[in-house]
């Protein structure tokens, strides 16, 4: 059993142009990532231990392997993988079964930039329903469209 390779745990998140695994393996050592066009994506390195990990993933869409980019710090090595077309992915992987459990969705970086405003608001979601309810906004801003007509008219 020594032998067998094992899966650390992987992280995801994407942008519209490029998609970011954080994989979480302190003190690796021997890192080893290939990205293919098709989007194969494989990584392989040797733990603190000794232990060897490696997974590969069949990405949803096409990546630019020269795009590929791998940053190795103390806690986790972060791969950051250039779609080769814009635009947000449905999912991570081409398969559209359950991603292996030790994929998870990176959620920090996930909301870090485009989605820091609705991210923040989204506990207070329930409150700004009914306040709006309440003052029936929408309706007022109705009734003053054809005053403004009017007063352009003139």
């Amino acid at each position: 059993m020594g032998s067998m390779s094992r899966h650390p745990e992987v992280l995801w998140a994407q942008r519209s142009d490029k998609v970011y695994l954080t994989i979480a393996l302190p003190d690796a050592r021997d890192i080893s990532v290939k990205c293919e066009g098709e989007g194969l994506f494989s990584f392989s390195a040797v733990g603190v231990q000794g232990e060897s990990f490696d997974f590969s993933l069949k990405l949803f869409g096409n990546i630019v392997p020269e795009g590929c980019k791998t940053k190795a710090g103390l806690r986790n090595i972060i791969c950051s993988i250039q779609k080769e077309e814009k635009g947000w992915w449905r999912r991570l992987l081409k398969s559209e079964e359950k991603p292996a459990p030790y994929i998870k969705v990176d959620w920090n970086k996930w909301c870090d930039e485009d989605d820091n405003e609705s991210a923040s608001d989204a506990s207070d979601d329930n409150n700004a329903a009914h306040g709006e309810d309440d003052e029936s906004s929408d309706d007022d801003g109705m009734l003053y469209l054809p005053d403004l007509e009017k007063a352009r008219g003139n």
